[in-house]
């Protein structure tokens, strides 16, 4: 039996398959960003699963994409973490990027890809290798047009008094928004980066408003700025493919902020799980036939 694994901050998907390829179970647990969670409660998030901890003797091989996971410390910590539970598994700990590149890229394209979910990354697949030129420094320095970087807007121009009225009567209608209960959810508990991402589902639900689409607009404009024009000459002749909850729900407006710096969009994933099964499954058969 094997795992694949697609963690985020927020939640992580579960896709167990057997040497055929076949799904055995599919689950999902809270997000394992190794960079933001401590030891224990990694543990936690995975032993109180059900299936995963019925199954973790029969598991041999597990292939972990996760935020989080792009220097060795975390990923060390992911291994450290895994070792006792899964004690018959081999691992292949990779960070997010790779699972977005294989589920997004045909084999051997060339490609940048893009992640906005609860964070935000940026890279160049060469159709063999993975190229990234920034090193992420998590959620408070970059993550730009991420979940946690919408959050964190709407919260600031709530509080500054920038928000419309309208909206802001609305914004607090939905959330709980006391000052003391935000700043222990950003300083004293885990997954601070998380619980910003929460409120983007604001944003996303609320796009008929002027105002809502110059935050989503600008936010776009960072990331292509920051991230996307890192990659100056590949994106000339290779599309830009984006993977992630809010890309997907924010397609239009990648496409319009797209026009204005004049690069080619590609496919949109919400969930790379799925790319990431048939990417397995395919490696799987073309080993059985060599």
């Amino acid at each position: 039996m094997k795992l694949i694994v697609d963690s985020g901050s927020t939640k992580t998907d579960w896709i167990s398959i057997n040497d055929n390829g076949e799904t055995l179970f599919q689950t999902q647990t809270l997000g394992l960003n190794p960079q933001v969670l401590s030891e224990y409660i990694l543990e936690e998030r995975i032993i109180n699963n059900y299936e995963i901890y019925q199954s973790r003797k029969n598991v041999s091989d597990i292939y972990f994409y996760g935020a989080g996971c792009g220097t060795e410390p975390p990923k060390e910590l992911i291994k450290k973490v895994f070792s006792p539970i899964f004690k018959n598994a081999n691992f292949v700990i990779k960070e997010d990027t790779y699972a977005a590149v294989y589920a997004c890229c045909k084999p051997e394209e060339k490609a940048i890809v893009s992640i906005l979910g609860t964070g935000s990354n940026c890279s160049y697949f060469d159709g063999k290798n993975i190229h990234q030129k920034i090193t992420s420094l998590g959620y408070i320095l970059m993550d730009d047009a991420s979940g946690n970087y919408f959050g964190r807007q709407l919260l600031r121009d709530y509080y500054f008094n920038n928000m419309p009225q309208e909206l802001q009567i609305k914004f607090k209608s939905e959330f709980n928004l006391e000052a003391e209960l935000i700043k222990d959810h950003l300083y004293k508990k885990p997954n601070p980066n998380a619980y910003l991402a929460t409120f983007a589902e604001f944003l996303i639900l609320n796009k008929e408003s002027d105002y809502i689409q110059n935050v989503i607009k600008q936010g776009l404009r960072e990331f292509v700025e920051t991230m996307i024009l890192q990659y100056k000459e590949e994106i000339k002749t290779v599309p830009v493919h984006f993977a992630g909850s809010i890309a997907y729900f924010t397609q239009d407006e990648i496409k319009s902020v797209a026009q204005e710096y004049g690069f080619t969009v590609g496919n949109f994933e919400r969930r790379p799980i799925e790319g990431l099964v048939n990417y397995h499954t395919e490696i799987a058969k073309s080993s059985s036939i060599n």
